[in-house]
């Protein structure tokens, strides 16, 4: 792990000085268009999609650039001692950033989810895997070396999608706590499908072709249940067995029902003292209800806006909620909308602990694979420290709501 994160700078211009090497893009919107023109556009559309016409996604940006950054100067500032520390769930990590769970992402690169897991524990980022995994918990865990062994804040943390069958959800969490995931993320707001024209209008439903479904078909209680014992997986499969199989599947993780309060009873009985983080969040009356239930956690996110069209941005949701959580000595983890650095600063300084990276990493996967993951986040980190040394700050726990004005507000500058 590079310390400091802004060394990135300097290893870009040195490289280019000595052998004319060149970076993956550190602009988003080349890297999306390069990821554009490697997948089959059907993959592409998957990933790049929002809900409806895509209004949320593009409040998600709004809410961003609606806050600037307030630079104060001779603040003494060293940019070799700037330090990335955050703190969550009482145990120190390198940098603010996390993973944000992507399922498919076998659809954008061979190595899939292992590349994004590998690239994430190299720099000290913790990796959330998706339920919608192209490779199954195991194998993830094992092929990214996550063990016993691992550094501080090399930490793989584990998404669930609801199954509307309690027996599945017990057997995929057991599986993940036994592969070392340490922290339990409950996504809430994908009970069904958004209504995601890109995809409808190609009429493309990966986990229909038995992709993004590894997770239920290596996993004995789901094959026991829905494959009359048979499972998916075995050689001698046919067509049918895969088509069945991925229905019974998305009919699990994506069944259309909500799950209720109540029901978070059950996932504290199986994970165990270990945290749980509640996904989707966007207002204070939910953030209450988390602490209530025993939660050790909240993700304030609007999945990026692939749910809900027309819905708020949700940094817009993230200061009122964060400021409630931090009363509790609860954890805020912030994302949807997020690009480069000085966004990540604008939500740490609305209270987030962390901030979740998903697009920016997933078309680095598509580029380069575990390469294209590691320069995106190495961009962004550098981004994220030089940004925030040179607006005056010497550390993340330097950055606060003062850091940061939004538009109208100049009076109190």
């Amino acid at each position: 792990m590079s310390n400091p994160k802004s060394s990135w700078m300097r290893e870009i211009y040195v490289g280019g000085l000595m052998s004319g090497t060149k970076p993956l893009t550190t602009d988003y919107e080349k890297l999306r268009e390069q990821a554009k023109e490697k997948l089959d556009p059907r993959a592409y559309a998957y990933v790049a999609g929002s809900a409806g016409y895509e209004k949320t996604e593009k409040s998600n940006r709004r809410a961003l650039d609606s806050y600037q950054i307030v630079p104060r100067m001779l603040a003494g500032v060293d940019i070799n001692e700037f330090s990335s520390q955050v703190t969550l769930f009482g145990k120190k990590f390198p940098t603010p950033l996390v993973i944000s769970p992507i399922g498919v992402q076998g659809q954008l690169h061979t190595d899939s989810d292992v590349a994004t897991a590998s690239a994430s524990k190299e720099l000290g980022v913790p990796f959330t895997l998706s339920s919608a995994t192209s490779t199954p918990i195991e194998k993830v865990s094992e092929g990214a070396d996550y063990g016993e062994e691992s550094e501080e804040g090399q930490e793989a943390w584990f998404q669930l999608y609801w199954p509307n069958d309690d027996d599945v959800t017990k057997s995929l969490l057991t599986r993940a706590k036994k592969a070392g995931y340490k922290v339990l993320v409950v996504t809430l707001d994908t009970w069904s499908l958004g209504w995601r024209p890109r995809d409808l209008d190609e009429a493309y439903n990966p986990f229909l072709k038995g992709e993004g479904v590894a997770n239920c078909f290596s996993d004995p209680v789901f094959v026991e249940k829905f494959c009359e014992g048979k499972s998916p997986l075995r050689k001698d499969r046919t067509e049918d067995d895969v088509t069945q199989a991925s229905i019974a599947a998305i009919g699990l993780l994506t069944p259309g029902i909500s799950r209720s309060w109540s029901d978070l009873a059950l996932l504290r009985e199986i994970w165990g003292d270990d945290p749980i983080v509640l996904k989707g969040i966007q207002t204070v009356g939910d953030a209450e209800r988390a602490v209530e239930a025993g939660m050790d956690g909240v993700w304030v996110s609007n999945h990026g806006g692939r749910q809900v069209d027309g819905a708020i941005g949700s940094l817009q949701a993230l200061k009122p909620i964060a400021q409630y959580l931090r009363r509790h000595a609860k954890t805020v983890i912030f994302d949807s909308g997020v690009r480069n650095g000085s966004d990540v600063i604008k939500a740490l300084a609305l209270g987030a602990h962390a901030v979740g990276i998903g697009r920016p990493y997933a078309w680095g996967l598509a580029v380069d694979g575990q390469d294209g993951v590691s320069s995106v986040l190495k961009s962004i980190l550098a981004d994220f420290e030089l940004t925030a040394a040179l607006a005056g700050h010497r550390s993340v726990d330097d950055i606060t709501e003062q850091s940061v004005i939004k538009a109208g507000e100049e009076s109190r500058l």
